[in-house]
């Protein structure tokens, strides 16, 4: 049974210091443990023969298929705040690109497939840990609407890694609007090569942001596009109380998507100051710190794109601040209107935005479930007998009243009935994320056990996040104190 990719490889055909060629390591005893039939479908692929033998080999860099052009993409990037001039693919492999239905490229990428020049001394490989994280938030991610990274398949290797321990090795197959980072136009700004940026920059266009190219300024127009995305995205997880843990710009995505899930977790109780990460020591990349660090990477990206401004620095530097400056604005945008949605308002109205920063600081400092308070809130909307169900997540119920009556009075002053007022809410607040004991839970049994079953049903779970389903309800709930997660790791 052939397994058919309709490859075609652009980025491949940029000149040869943009990558290092280099075949996946063929691994012992694939085993397909998660097949993604409906994105398959939507690339133009036959799940069926993805799921055969054949294309078990393939998912895990077992066997090349036809028309594949497997590189290590070459990029730098800021990793806290210090800058490391290459880092690239260390074990990651892009085998080529698709076209799916919607007419838009996609990357196909392996990840854990062996080592490349960009190893720095690792394996290249991912244990299955890491590897069923990833597939878990980033379907989550893309079933919450939020622009992101798909997960194709989860193949375990037959072989061990080596960690503080041995553990299961597997391979995930990753689906992007491509691999392009600020931090791979970091890694020509630091060699000060400017013509490396223009064709990165000149791809990038051409990719992603087409319009861009019929401007008066076109770099400047990928700037602003980027930075427009980038405010949209990060509003978009401050809404479901994402933290990414590791906002470096080498995981910052040009396009705009959700990339590189190591230690990312959802909020449980609402703190603005929530930090997951082992490594982030510092809270750099604390929940309320993203925003902010967003405009610091798409900083960096504004000073590699410079010299394509003006060969005059200071008129370059001036024009590419006027463009960071609006990122603030479109932040603050998104996020208040996101805000204004999650509350059932159909309208902006001078004082929103301290009734929803009231909220958020009442839960704040009665520890108050974050996905569950508005959640129920969309039901509290139709019925104010619904009230309790608010109210018992708060330490103190009382200070829920008092933002209730100020809450329906502000939705008193528009005409939409309480029905609608519900719908609207419960299609913008989930019911179900991807609680972080839930997933620690599914890697303790595959790891532990060989045991998929949690797995299967989480994903199926997250898949309809805004559905009640009340035969699995039970993963809306919240942690028990002694089931919660207090610090996420790295898949490295």
């Amino acid at each position: 049974m052939t397994v058919h990719f309709p490859f075609q490889n652009t980025y491949a055909a940029l000149p040869a210091n943009f990558f290092a060629r280099v075949a996946p390591t063929p691994v012992d005893s694939p085993r397909l443990i998660k097949l993604n039939r409906p994105l398959a479908v939507h690339l133009g692929l036959d799940p069926d023969r993805l799921a055969s033998p054949e294309g078990t080999e393939i998912l895990a860099g077992k066997r090349i298929p036809d028309g594949a052009d497997p590189i290590a993409m070459a990029y730098a990037g800021h990793q806290f705040g210090h800058f490391v001039p290459q880092l690239g693919d260390g074990r990651a492999i892009l085998l080529g690109e698709v076209i799916d239905a919607d007419g838009i490229r996609r990357d196909i990428q392996l990840k854990g497939s062996g080592p490349t020049p960009f190893s720095r001394r690792g394996d290249g490989r991912a244990a299955l840990g890491p590897v069923l994280r990833e597939y878990i938030v980033s379907e989550a991610m893309a079933a919450l609407g939020i622009p992101t990274t798909r997960s194709l398949a989860a193949v375990v290797t037959g072989e061990n890694v080596m960690r503080e321990t041995p553990l299961p090795g597997a391979v995930l197959t990753r689906v992007a609007s491509s691999h392009i980072r600020v931090g791979t136009f970091q890694y020509f700004a630091a060699r000060s090569d400017t013509e490396g940026v223009r064709r990165l920059a000149d791809h990038v266009i051409g990719r992603h942001y087409p319009q861009a190219a019929n401007a008066d300024r076109p770099y400047h127009a990928l700037l602003e596009a980027v930075v427009a995305r980038q405010a949209d995205l990060v509003a978009r997880w401050l809404l479901v109380g994402f933290i990414h843990g590791v906002m470096n710009t080498d995981n910052t995505s040009i396009s705009g998507e959700t990339i590189d899930y190591g230690p990312c977790a959802f909020m449980d109780h609402y703190d603005p100051a929530m930090v997951f990460s082992s490594i982030d020591e510092q809270g750099r990349y604390a929940y309320v710190n993203q925003p902010r660090i967003a405009l610091w990477n798409l900083t960096r990206l504004a000073e590699c794109l410079l010299p394509l401004f003006s060969d005059q620095q200071e008129k370059a530097i001036e024009e590419a601040q006027i463009v960071l400056g609006d990122f603030a604005e479109k932040f603050t945008a998104a996020y208040q209107a996101g805000l204004r949605q999650k509350l059932g308002l159909f309208t902006a109205r001078d004082g929103d935005e301290a009734l929803a920063q009231d909220l958020l600081d009442a839960m704040a400092k009665n520890k108050a479930d974050f996905t569950l308070t508005f959640r129920r809130l969309s039901d509290a909307a139709l019925d104010p007998g619904d009230d309790a169900e608010v109210r018992r997540l708060f330490a103190d119920p009382a200070a829920f009243d008092d933002w209730a009556l100020r809450w329906r009075q502000r939705t008193g002053d528009e005409p939409q009935d309480p029905a609608a007022r519900k719908a609207a809410m419960r299609a913008v607040n989930p019911a179900f994320i991807p609680r972080n004991h839930r997933v620690e839970a599914v890697i303790d049994a595959a790891v532990n056990r060989d045991d998929f079953t949690l797995f299967e049903e989480l994903l199926t779970v997250l898949s309809k996040p805004f559905e009640d389903q009340p035969a699995l309800s039970g993963y809306a709930d919240p942690p028990q104190p002694h089931q919660r997660v207090l610090q996420t790791f790295c898949g490295t």
